[in-house]
Parts: structure tokens; sequence; C-alpha cells
């Protein structure tokens, strides 16, 4: 993961490019490991550097052999192996997994996203032409902003992050996830087009365990394709604990088959070993976990547990409420919102990702994405029907480029620290998004609590020939939100400390430039100011979606899964 920026069609470019560094300094942050620029006619891509594949020779911007095609890229391309063999006539020099990318687009143009398997944000620039094509990942893991300037029409900008067009761009857009964009055109158009992504039709596939289980299991297997140090980030929830279960076995594996498996010198990878298996020379022989909480929060109880039982080397962090506070701009500055479910989930991970920085990591693995496809979140409890489940889990998926990818991806890049999610997968969500949702609502009198068919797929119970993944208290521990599981109290604090800061009458005026979007609480209405104070552009605003339960259910407002009518504390007040 690195940060991306790159500007086509500007006039002076020779002169602006002491400007485009600048602008791109400010994502240094997402790769603190290299940077590079690229001019060519009036066009110049730079990019930061976070080097995870190819260390020694993955450097961007990538040029091709001819000197023709300029490429940067900020993601991981998971099977570049195989895109190597099917484009072996190019002469590839680098052992980046995004160089491939330039082959596929002399062989594919504008389809050549859809043979990518990974995140991914990128821009390939076109000299002989004078054209520009970008395109982002189909669900948005990996953020890309697109801007533009009324006063140069012709001039397109694309970023990693908003801070870098917000003073040259007076129209910008967060770029849509499985779109490309190519400037004979331009137009921004769709080529992750799945049926359930696109047709208003209610899947009934029955759910088949065995294919749910061994679909996240090769999700991990791809995502730890790495030549550094990584670990896994787990909160003691459903979710991140079996992620960590699952990569807990796949890195006892793969230190197993390392004494016994050749190497193939261009590529590095395991010859005669399947695709999907990589290698990762972490140095360690154990998984590392990561987990952070108010003192005895919920989450790091459940943590430590789940560490033990799967043998993770396992480091637990604390943090104070005033810690958390007074890092509240700091967090808005870099996940540029001011929605307040993210920003009370971001703030504990983006003090977790900074320790972990310090301990040497470079990349983690998160649980985003579970609640979204299963319709995991309590509220969904409430839905009125199986159709309605299942309408409100595609329009969650089809956000969350603006809400949980935003804050996986930015709370961790803060500190250079790259997060992968294997609920996102490409396979594994055309596996889950096509089940009957009849079978994924929540029905406690049935014994079926939220996401019971991802539970029942990994409950080995009955399987006596299996090593169970998780203990049963943690397979069917209730769904816990981020920002509740730290800690209770820390939500709450948030509310004090907004309460504090904005007074009656303040509230009672909002900004006549905000519209309609008027915040409905005192907490809202803080990070608001907040995020308007650190980016006053008018522009800058829309690229925010807030986060909010389903009010046409008679769900609660506040987004925190406490206020849910069937979370355990809700019930026993």
């Amino acid at each position: 993961m690195c940060g991306i920026f790159a500007c086509y069609r500007r006039d002076g470019i020779e002169s602006f490019k002491p400007v485009a560094l600048q602008l791109s300094k400010r994502i240094r942050h997402r790769g603190p490991d290299w940077s590079g620029n690229v001019v060519k006619n009036d066009t110049i891509f730079v990019h930061e550097r976070l080097a995870i594949v190819g260390l020694d020779t993955g450097a961007q911007p990538i040029v091709s052999d001819d000197g023709n095609y300029v490429l940067c890229v900020n993601g991981e391309i998971y099977n570049h192996i195989h895109l190597r063999d099917i484009c072996a006539d190019y002469p590839f020099s680098t052992l980046s997994d995004c160089e491939p990318i330039i082959p596929l687009f002399k062989k594919y143009g504008v389809e050549t996203p859809n043979y990518l398997d990974g995140m991914f944000a990128w821009c390939l620039y076109d000299a002989k032409d004078d054209r520009i094509v970008a395109a982002r990942d189909p669900i948005g893991v990996t953020t890309l902003y697109m801007g533009k300037c009324s006063k140069s029409p012709r001039t397109r900008y694309f970023a990693s992050e908003l801070k870098c067009l917000v003073e040259e761009c007076d129209e910008i857009i967060s770029f849509p996830p499985g779109h490309v964009y190519d400037s004979d055109t331009d137009q921004i158009t769709r080529y992750f087009k799945p049926s359930w992504l696109v047709d208003s039709i209610t899947p009934t596939k029955p759910v088949d365990y065995k294919k749910l289980r061994g679909g996240l299991e090769k999700a991990v297997r791809k995502r730890l394709m790495t030549e550094v140090p990584y670990g896994v980030l787990l909160s003691g929830g459903l979710d991140s604990s079996l992620i960590a279960a699952i990569a807990a076995r796949e890195t006892e594996k793969a230190n197993k088959e390392m004494d016994v498996v050749k190497y193939d010198s261009q590529v590095r990878n395991l010859v005669g070993v399947d695709d999907e298996l990589h290698l990762h020379a972490s140095g360690w022989s154990k998984l590392h976990s990561f987990a952070i909480g108010l003192p005895n929060a919920p989450d790091l109880q459940a943590a430590r547990k789940v560490a033990k039982f799967i043998g993770s080397i396992h480091h637990e962090h604390t943090f104070t409420i005033q810690e958390g506070l007074d890092a509240l701009d700091d967090v808005i500055h870099h996940l540029e919102t001011f929605d307040v479910t993210t920003i009370r989930a971001s703030t504990p991970m983006f003090l977790l990702s900074r320790k972990i920085k310090a301990q040497g990591i470079k990349m983690v693995l998160s649980g985003e994405g579970s609640d979204e496809i299963f319709g995991g979140y309590l509220y969904f409890a409430q839905a009125p029907s199986a159709k309605d489940f299942h309408n409100e889990s595609v329009e969650r998926v089809k956000n969350l480029h603006l809400a949980d990818c935003l804050r996986a991806n930015k709370s961790t890049m803060a500190w250079g620290l790259e997060a992968r999610v294997p609920f996102l997968d490409r396979d594994f969500l055309e596996l889950c998004m096509n089940i009957d949702p009849e079978e994924k609502m929540i029905k406690p009198k049935e014994g079926k609590i939220e996401k019971y068919i991802l539970r029942k797929a990994f409950d080995t119970s009955d399987e006596p020939d299996v090593e169970p993944y998780l203990p049963q208290e943690i397979l069917w521990r209730q769904k816990e939100q981020f920002s509740d599981g730290v800690g209770y109290s820390w939500i709450d604090a948030l509310k004090d400390a907004a309460e504090n800061a904005i007074s009656d009458e303040q509230f009672a005026q909002p900004k006549p430039e905000w519209g309609d979007d008027i915040p409905s609480t005192k907490e809202a209405y803080w990070y608001r100011m907040k995020f308007d104070a650190l980016f006053p552009q008018p522009t800058a605003a829309s690229t925010v979606m807030r986060w909010v339960p389903k009010a046409e259910w008679g769900c609660s407002e506040d987004p925190s899964g406490r206020f849910a009518k069937i979370h355990e504390k809700h019930i026993s007040k």
C-alpha cells in the first residue's frame, strides 16, 4: 500500500512539478520508504512507497521498457504470478506485484481491472496517445480521489487522499469502487458487474458451509503475500478472531514448508505449490496479534482468550480517554471525514496502528466487511423481510469505501501500516452475496443470532477430526461494534466532550453552507466543525457520507450497537 498523486494535462508542468512534489508529500505517511516521480508531456506521476512485495526493485512510478507507459499503483495484486504467466512475452524489469498491469493494459485496455485480484487504486499514462486511465478495486478497499478545476477544464487530478487536491480542485469526488476512468472519453464507467450488485434480484441459493469456510481460508491465505513482518488486528469479536485463527494456521503451515520448497528466482514464489500459497518472509515462526482498548475493555478480555487459544504472540495495548480525545484532530485530518461512527471507531485503531508500526510491523490482516456481507449489525434484526435484509446488505457493501474501508485504510496508513481485508475478497463476496438472505436473517427465537451462518461454518463441534478454530464462547459471542468493544465509556466520553464544546446556542445555528446536511447531535456537530477547520474548501465535504442505521426499520439514530433492541446491555437495562 502506498500513496499516489497524478496530474494529467497541466499547462506548465515543469513549473508545477515542485508544487506536485509538495502535494504528494502530504501523504508521505502512506509511503515512508521511498519517493519517485516521472514527468511525460504535460503529465506528472508522483509515488510515495510502502515496500511490501519486491522490496529491492519495486520502486514506482514504473516505466515500460519502451518508455511509453508510466504506472503508479497503491495496492496489492494477489494474482500477479498468474498475470506474469499470461504476459510472459513482456520484459519485466521489477519484482513488483503491480508491474503486470502494464502488459495487461497493452492487451486488454480498460478491461484490465477485471483481470486483477487484489486491492488497488492506480493510474496509467500512455505518453504516445496522451491518455490516462485510472481504476479502483471492486469494493474500494484502497482510497482514491479524483479532482477537476474550472480554471483548467482539461486537467485531471488523482490522489490517494483528499488533502492533496483541496487547494488545486474546485470539484472533487471519491472515485467510485469497481470503476475505471478513461481520458479518451472523459468518462468513469463500471467494470465490476456481479449479479448481486447490479441486478435487483434477491438470491435463493442455500448456504454451503464447507464452501463458506474454505472460501474465507483461501481469502486469508492469498493475503499472506508479503516479504515483511506482519500481524493481525484482534478485537476478540467474531470477525477478527476468525481471521486470526486462520492466519495462525497458515503461518504455521508456511513455516513448515519453507525448508522443503524451491524458489523461482524471477518472482520469488513457491514452485510446485498452489499459487494461492505465498511465502511470507516475516522471520517469525508464529503469528503476532494486536489488540487495544480502555483498561479491562470487553474486546481486550476476549482477545486474550483468542490469542491463547490460537497460540499467537499477543500484544495488548491500552489507551486513556484523554489520549483518545487528544488524538481527535489528527484522526479527522487523516480520515478526512466527519462521520460519527467512523471517528468513534477510527480513534483507537489509529492509536493502535502507531504502536504496531513501532514494533516493526508493516502489514496486518483485519476483519472489515463481514457485518455488511452477513448483516451482522444488530439493527439488521429489525429487517422486515429477507428482501429488505438483502437490499440493505448490498447497500452497505456498496458504501464500504466511505465507511469501514476508509477507516481501515486511513487509520493504518497514517503510520505507514497496510491493512488487508480477507472478507472483501472478490471470490468470497461472490459466494456470500449470492446466499439466500433468509439464511442470514437474525432470528433469536430460532437460536439464530447475527452472522449465524458464518459462525456455523466454523463450528467444528460435530467434526471430531477437525481442530476447533475458536473457543465456543468467542465463536458465539454477540456482536460489539469496535467503538463499543474498546470500552463503553469511550463513546460516553465523546458525547460528554461534545456537550461541553458545543453550546445550545451554537447547536441551534448550523452553518448555512451545510445546507440540508445538518448534524442532529452535538457530537456530530463537533466533528463537522473540526473537519471544516481542517478542510475549509466547500468541495471537501461532498466526499463524506454519514453512517446511520436504517431509520425506516425503527432503529435508533445512534449508530452504537448498544442502542439496538437485541443488544444484551440494552435488554438488561
